[in-house]
């Protein structure tokens, strides 16, 4: 019998759900848009104000993690109690939390991963330093390609290490969004 998730080592994690990149899929903007209508449907009644497809998946010249990334940005006063129930009443695992964040995943089984994987980014309206890295990796296609060679040269030293990987690609990432939010200045502002 297979273990709980919540039974297991953050080793056994990694390697039940290992760090793997391929090249884009067509088929990763229509599972965004269709989780995209379920969350505006667990979403009713608060205070979501966007919900928008972020990461790699959302840039189509470029390999990515299989796993779409989603960002909801909420309105300061939401009820998060409500908003973690609703979630989790739809198949999110809430895998951490804090005063201003919350992370989920769909698609996270004892036997690895489902079909259609999701992580959910829960942000004050705002916090949105990915749509602004995104967009210039879209607008700059040479910046996208010099991300994705970072990419594949991480890929298989920190297969089984997600924090590492992610830690790896940090400065990158940061130097770019910095770019960004210079070039774009209020672009996702409300």
């Amino acid at each position: 019998m297979a273990k709980k998730l919540t039974e297991m080592t953050m080793d056994e994690l990694w390697r039940l759900f290992p760090i793997a990149l391929t090249r884009h899929q067509a088929c990763w903007e229509a599972w965004y848009r269709e989780e995209k209508a379920a969350l505006v449907t667990a979403f009713l009644g608060l205070p979501v104000t966007c919900i928008s497809h972020i990461g790699s998946t959302a840039v189509k010249t470029i390999w990515a993690k299989p796993i779409v990334d989603i960002l909801a940005e909420v309105s300061p006063g939401c009820d998060r109690v409500k908003l973690k129930e609703r979630l989790q009443a739809s198949g999110y695992l809430c895998m951490s939390e804090s005063e201003s964040r919350i992370s989920f995943n769909k698609g996270y089984t004892e036997h690895g991963f489902a079909e259609k994987v999701y992580h959910l980014h829960i942000r004050n309206l705002g916090d949105n330093d990915e749509l602004y890295f995104r967009d210039y990796l879209v607008e700059n296609p040479e910046i996208a390609r010099q991300y994705e060679r970072l990419k594949l040269t991480l890929w298989k030293r920190y297969e089984h290490d997600r924090d590492g990987y992610t830690g790896a690609k940090a400065d990158f990432v940061q130097r770019y969004t910095k770019k960004a939010r210079e070039c774009y200045a209020g672009r996702y502002d409300l």
